[in-house]
């Protein structure tokens, strides 16, 4: 098992397969980098090299108490960048991921990056506010926080239903899809689980994301997404990256690395690839 260090000491997994251009994958919440499963195989053997990393707190990473900000986040990112020295990148965001993408940018600059792609991200900022009247009411971020500490496993048990698209009009995700789900959710830590949902519920990446303005930007979302509302999300990023490809997959859910992979992965390939 490979490790790198962070800026504050805490190791830090990664896979690194294949050769050539490299693609760094950016895993969401609360899940780990094997989510990554059918992507991460198809871009190595299309010829790229594919990066693949549990953020701090999640899968086989370290757990520290503290370090689940943005800011943390975004230099754990260009502690791995650094380390593999990596160049001429794409960097693939899912959901929170996104938001790592973005604060790297503006953060760490695009000296190093080729281009970037956000996948069911939670750009440009998620919680309502007085002015931001479009994003999510924070009582819903509330009631997150409150079944995850009144019972973390039966909370992310019924989460990943929705979040792979199962309701009463749709089909219900495969019982081996859910347990394979819950066992990635449940190596990450309480801690890690909690404070990164309020991450990016309260994280505003407006600013951000305009220093992304001179990389090519692939934002793929699916308008079926329960768990982030593509009203609140990509199409208010596609306004601010209006340079930007834009491609909303027809009621596609949250969980579009499985449940529409060949899709996803034809359309990542297609845009490393340019």
């Amino acid at each position: 098992m490979a490790f790198f260090q962070a800026k504050d000491g805490t190791r830090l997994f990664y896979n690194d397969w294949g050769r050539g251009r490299p693609l760094v994958l950016i895993h969401g919440w609360p899940v780990d980098a094997d989510m990554w499963e059918y992507q991460a195989s198809a871009l190595v053997e299309a010829g790229f090299r594919v990066v693949a990393y549990d953020r701090r707190g999640f899968g086989r990473s370290e757990q520290p108490w503290g370090g689940y900000d943005y800011d943390t986040l975004a230099d754990d990112l260009a502690a791995l960048i650094a380390t593999l020295d990596l160049h001429q990148v794409t960097l693939v965001g899912f959901s929170m991921g996104g938001g790592e993408v973005a604060r790297y940018g503006s953060r760490h600059g695009l000296a190093r990056l080729r281009s970037v792609a956000l996948i069911s991200a939670v750009t440009p900022f998620l919680l309502e506010t007085p002015d931001n009247p479009e994003g999510v009411n924070a009582s819903v971020f509330l009631e997150i926080a409150k079944k995850l500490d009144a019972d973390r496993p039966a909370f992310l048990a019924s989460f990943a239903k929705s979040f792979y698209g199962a309701s009463l009009l749709k089909k219900e995700p495969s019982s081996e899809l859910l347990a394979w789900h819950q066992r990635l959710a449940l190596l990450a830590s309480g801690r890690a689980t909690k404070a990164c949902a309020r991450a990016f519920a309260e994280t505003d990446f407006r600013g951000d994301l305009p220093a992304l303005a001179s990389v090519p930007v692939l934002i793929i979302h699916g308008n079926g997404d329960e768990t982030v509302p593509i009203a609140a999300s990509a199409r208010r990023t596609r306004a601010l990256l209006p340079h930007a490809t834009y491609i909303e997959y027809e009621g596609a859910s949250h969980g579009l690395f499985f449940t529409e992979k060949e899709r996803l992965t034809g359309d990542l390939l297609s845009f490393a690839q340019r």
